[in-house]
């Protein structure tokens, strides 16, 4: 019998399938129990919905854009400052080139109003749960400057994800390449004592 983990990746993997290819919109639960080999209930008892799938599906995307970004290794010799800017310009490159990402952000981006000027998601207090730390510690080695570890982590996170969801809105001026240079002066410049 397969584990409750393994059938959850399943459904989670066939609905990740399911929005980049037909939109969050037009993903059904039933078409993500059929890709994902599992019955309706099986689904249904997990989710209510896909909005709540797709959910849980961006969080733990985002936590694996994440862990991968915090094993990735610098020069010993960096600040803890440089370490958090180049680890937040890999996650937003991350998310640059993620194909649900780039679909939700390039075709129904409403999807992301509420968690982007009402309140704080589930990935969102991911994200921070890894940021506020590093902040504090960059500000007891002296390279991040004084300042609530919250307010400025939050600050990070919110520059990041506004970055990347207006990233058409520089598609005249710089490439994404460009635009993860111009995310990283500008961090790095609002970190620094």
């Amino acid at each position: 019998m397969a584990s409750i983990r393994n059938v959850e990746d399943r459904i989670l993997d066939a609905a990740r399938a399911c929005v980049e290819a037909f939109g969050v919109r037009r993903t059904t639960l039933t078409d993500v129990a059929r890709r994902a080999g599992v019955s309706r209930p099986t689904v249904y008892r997990r989710w209510p919905d896909a909005t709540a799938l797709v959910a849980d599906l961006l969080t733990r995307e985002l936590r694996r854009i994440l862990a991968d970004q915090q094993a990735a290794s610098g020069d010993p010799g960096e600040s803890v400052r440089a370490q958090l800017v180049r680890h937040a310009a890999g996650v937003a490159r991350a998310l640059l080139a993620h194909p649900l990402f780039a679909r939700i952000v390039d075709t129904e981006p409403e999807l992301l109003a509420t968690y982007t000027f009402q309140r704080l998601g589930t990935s969102h207090h991911a994200a921070l749960e890894l940021v506020e730390p590093v902040v504090a510690e960059g500000q007891r080695d002296g390279s991040v400057r004084e300042g609530d570890p919250r307010v400025l982590a939050r600050l990070v996170l919110v520059t990041v994800q506004g970055t990347i969801t207006s990233r058409r809105l520089f598609a005249d001026v710089t490439g994404e390449a460009g635009l993860i240079d111009e995310l990283t002066v500008l961090l790095d410049g609002y970190l620094a004592p």
